[in-house]
């Protein structure tokens, strides 16, 4: 059996073109990952799976597996309908809302307190916002 060499990290990968244009569902994928501010890896630990996944789906023209879908939406902040077929809708990009930012996943934990704590923080963004805008002018 012949002798392997150990891993080299000076030996060059391939260039990314060398795989040919990304298929149009894949390259939806990596536009909805990109656009949610999100890497593979973030992704891959959101779904449990490996990164090398998440890879595939973006240079495959098929969508992830049925039972992947709806957590995959949910972590990019899309609707299940348009992590499936926005590709093939001409705007389906500048329809969809933002990327889901570090303020919006706070807030969407905020949401989970009481009342009565919310709005304190709510009182204390605002207080740091007004306070960034007055030393901005």
């Amino acid at each position: 059996m012949p002798e392997t060499a150990p891993y080299n990290a000076s030996v060059p990968r391939k260039p990314k073109s060398s795989k040919g244009p990304r298929p149009a569902q894949g390259a939806h994928l990596l536009a909805l990952r990109e656009a949610a501010g999100l890497t593979q890896i973030d992704v891959a630990n959101a779904l449990g799976v490996a990164r090398a996944n998440i890879a595939h789906w973006e240079w495959s023209q098929k969508p992830p597996r049925a039972e992947v879908l709806p957590k995959l939406a949910e972590i990019l902040g899309v609707r299940l309908d348009e992590l499936i077929k926005g590709a093939t809708r001409p705007n389906a990009m500048a329809t969809r809302p933002g990327p889901v930012g570090e303020a919006q996943k706070a807030f969407e934990e905020m949401r989970r307190l009481p009342r009565a704590q919310q709005r304190k923080i709510i009182e204390t963004v605002y207080a740091l916002m007004n306070e960034y805008k007055r030393k901005a002018s």
